[in-house]
């Protein structure tokens, strides 16, 4: 358009230019110009029950369609209930710019409704955070946030805006949107990286979230199956190698980080989920590779044997050219590849009698082989949980890259409504799986309310086994007893699913699940399948996060 009718016109359009659809929103008179900009420029608003969720949403929004995501937030309250959000946002490395509004400049310091500074909040988990100078600077500002939330690495952006400003007459800003150059990759570091690999014996690859987020899914299930380097994804990674491929030993994972000498690790920290990057045994630790999207992602607590940091696709390519270079046989790791193949299908052979477990009360992996034989290959699976979710992490493998999402490293509860939301707006013809832990359920389960209004179908699967389980069976171990672990057993969250206008039932026997879960996925409406699971299950977990 020519010019704006105000400034709420010119962020909007900024917005779309950087391919934003959607804009995720509580409503809020602070940033009704944004609002009124998203209906002349013919953006979708969706407006959701809590400001977390529409953070969460956008977020969503960028990890499933790997463009930016957008929340608008009004003012105080509004933009303090989306800081946990944000927070994921910044550990999940998700592209997320949050325009907020602001108390009027003209009133600023005399105790305006809701007047508060903002960006000092959101400075620490952000990669900028700041309020637009003007009206007249808006189109411009936004295009920093943009340009900066997408820029490697990627993550989340915060600025407001004074509610004056918003209102004001602002001049047409002319978009210039850029791609970010691929960062190139340090030749010497790559060689270095292949010298490695024709020295070990039992390498292993790590494929994380960063994979995908890069756009090198098919350079990483390329250098595997060139290399025939056994994989184990993480987060995101999950589905480069889809489920059943030779080179996919997830579930020969405590083997393979035992008895591997090198491990490379790809798109993802050496966190608490990684053992912290310390792999093998005492007396035999493997020699650890970290490569990165960008050098400030790369390890500072340990020194690896050696590191990169680029464009993944193109580090990706360019080590397969290095690794020829330097001689790796891709043959010298079949017998490798054997035994974790092997392990793999022993556990999968082993878990076959509790997949289909007739114990009562319900084994929750009863639960998920149930789930296994109703979903679709390109189905979007969100994780929200503790214990119930880490059984899917064990035994929900996906077959297509890009359709699993789980909180990430900052593990916030609260997620999986706001995520719902987005991924079945941004895979309208897929299934969209929500599995939550009863004790999730209780930070967002609201927003089925959203749901309903928008006409989103989505199945929610609630284990319910009415404690906090990560928590309960710890403390048990510690103290011999447990405080503030106990929820409602068998409490009936399907019926708030009802009562906001959506479909649910109860199960508790395990012959109803399977048919429980047919029904919910044919119901064309958001279906909650509340499964009353047995609360003296403890998922088996090798970490704490401590």
């Amino acid at each position: 358009m020519e010019s704006a009718k105000h400034a709420g016109d010119a962020a909007v359009a900024v917005s779309k230019a950087y391919g934003v659809e959607t804009m995720f929103t509580l409503s809020g008179g602070h940033v009704f110009p944004l609002y009124d900009g998203a209906v002349h420029e013919d953006m979708r608003i969706l407006d959701v029950r809590h400001e977390q969720s529409a953070v969460f949403a956008a977020e969503a929004t960028a990890r499933l369609t790997r463009r930016p995501g957008l929340a608008v937030l009004t003012a105080g309250p509004g933009i303090t209930n989306g800081v946990s959000g944000v927070a994921t946002a910044h550990f999940n490395g998700s592209p997320v710019v949050v325009m907020g509004g602001r108390a009027p400049q003209s009133r600023w310091g005399s105790g305006a409704l809701q007047e508060l500074d903002h960006p000092p909040l959101l400075k620490p988990i952000t990669k900028l955070s700041f309020t637009a100078t003007d009206a007249e600077s808006i189109g411009q500002d936004v295009e920093m946030a943009f340009r900066t939330a997408v820029a490697p690495h990627r993550g989340p952006v915060f600025l407001d805006f004074y509610m004056d400003h918003l209102f004001s007459p602002s001049p047409a800003h002319e978009v210039r949107t850029q791609t970010p150059s691929p960062l190139e990759p340090d030749p010497d570091d790559l060689a270095a990286i292949a010298r490695l690999l024709a020295e070990a014996e039992r390498p292993v690859l790590v494929y994380g979230s960063d994979v995908w987020m890069d756009r090198a899914e098919e350079a990483a299930r390329d250098f595997a199956e060139t290399w025939r380097l056994p994989v184990i994804p993480n987060g995101q990674g999950r589905g480069v190698l889809p489920s059943g491929h030779e080179l996919l030993v997830t579930r020969a994972r405590g083997l393979a980080l035992k008895q591997a000498d090198l491990v490379i690790v790809i798109g993802t920290p050496l966190d608490f989920r990684l053992g912290y990057g310390w792999f093998g045994t005492k007396d035999a630790l493997a020699r650890v590779v970290h490569i990165a999207d960008a050098p400030s992602q790369l390890a500072t607590h340990m020194q690896p044997a050696a590191s990169a940091a680029g464009d993944l696709s193109v580090v990706l390519w360019s080590l397969g050219t290095a690794c020829g270079d330097a001689g790796v046989k891709p043959d010298a790791y079949a017998s490798w590849v054997s035994k974790l193949a092997d392990t793999a299908a022993a556990a999968i052979a082993g878990d076959a009698e509790l997949l289909a477990s007739d114990s009562d009360p319900i084994h929750p992996m009863r639960v998920y082989g149930e789930l296994g034989k109703v979903l679709a290959d390109d189905a979007v699976v969100i994780g929200d949980g503790g214990d119930f979710v880490s059984y899917a992490g064990k035994y929900v493998e996906p077959k297509q890259p890009g359709n699993w999402l789980d909180p990430g490293p900052y593990g916030c509860l609260g997620t999986g409504l706001g995520y719902s939301v987005a991924a079945r707006l941004a895979r309208p013809s897929s299934q969209v799986v929500l599995l939550l832990g009863d004790g999730a359920a209780g930070f967002s389960l609201m927003d089925v309310d959203t749901l309903v209004r928008h006409r989103l179908p989505v199945v929610m699967i609630c284990g319910n086994n009415g404690i906090w389980g990560l928590e309960k069976h710890p403390m048990q171990l510690l103290y011999g007893y447990d405080v503030a672990a106990e929820l409602q057993p068998q409490c009936r969250y399907d019926q708030v699913v009802t009562a906001l206008g959506g479909g649910g039932e109860l199960v508790t026997k395990p012959s109803e699940i399977g048919p429980a879960l047919r029904r919910a996925f044919d119901s064309g409406i958001p279906y909650m399948v509340n499964i009353a699971t047995d609360p003296q299950v403890a998922y088996p977990r090798s970490t704490t996060g401590v």
